[in-house]
């Protein structure tokens, strides 16, 4: 069975392929698919987004595809960047401007009132409808200054609490067991083991 995955991210790719290795699934990418549009993310949600970019590029492919649109949520900065965290310092979506801007904007805000939380969601359409979404959601602090070399985008300045580490000093595996897009996918991988079992056409 193959599964679109409605991605050009390598970091998304690789934590998809290893949250989802136990699947009987083939997973392909946008860029094995010679034609596959660009979907514009102007949803007001993550789920908006994901679902979207699910749906059509369903519909291009004639293949099941999972998307999913995922962001910073930052309590002092009521929320932002949200579903702008990929662009938050302009259309380059450069990961260091992104943190620069990130930590400029909170500058002035001690450490108890940084928090924050990484939240993901997914979608999975076949080209007739949507199947099904997953939520998943880490709460931690934004510091003030990165540490850390793994990971990518906002991963350096994301500490996680319960770890005592930033997502960029946790490496993949570990950040795999606790991370927004684990949870969101963990319920993913969840519904597509019941699918396969009632062997439903779609899969088919």
């Amino acid at each position: 069975m193959k599964i679109l995955a409605a991605t050009r991210n390598p970091g998304k790719l690789r934590e998809l392929k290893s949250l989802l290795a136990e699947l009987p699934i083939e997973i392909v990418t946008l860029d094995d698919i010679p034609g596959m549009p660009e979907v514009i993310e102007d949803g007001e949600t993550f789920e908006e987004n994901a679902a979207k970019k699910a749906s059509e590029l369903a519909r291009e492919s004639g293949l099941i595809a999972l998307a999913e649109d995922s962001g910073l949520e930052v309590g002092a900065l009521d929320g932002a960047p949200g579903v702008y965290s990929a662009r938050y310092a302009g259309e380059s979506r450069s990961h260091s401007a992104n943190n620069r801007k990130l930590l400029s904007e909170l500058k002035n805000v001690p450490k108890g009132k940084r928090t924050a939380r990484f939240v993901c969601v997914a979608a999975v359409a076949s080209p007739e409808k949507i199947l099904f979404t997953a939520r998943g959601v880490c709460d931690g602090l934004i510091l003030e200054k990165p540490r850390g070399e793994s990971g990518f985008g906002y991963d350096p300045l994301f500490f996680y609490p319960p770890k005592n580490q930033t997502f960029a000093e946790m490496g993949t595996e570990e950040k795999n067991k606790v991370s927004h897009r684990a949870k969101a996918l963990a319920d993913v991988k969840v519904e597509f083991e019941k699918i396969l079992k009632s062997n439903d056409e779609i899969f088919s």
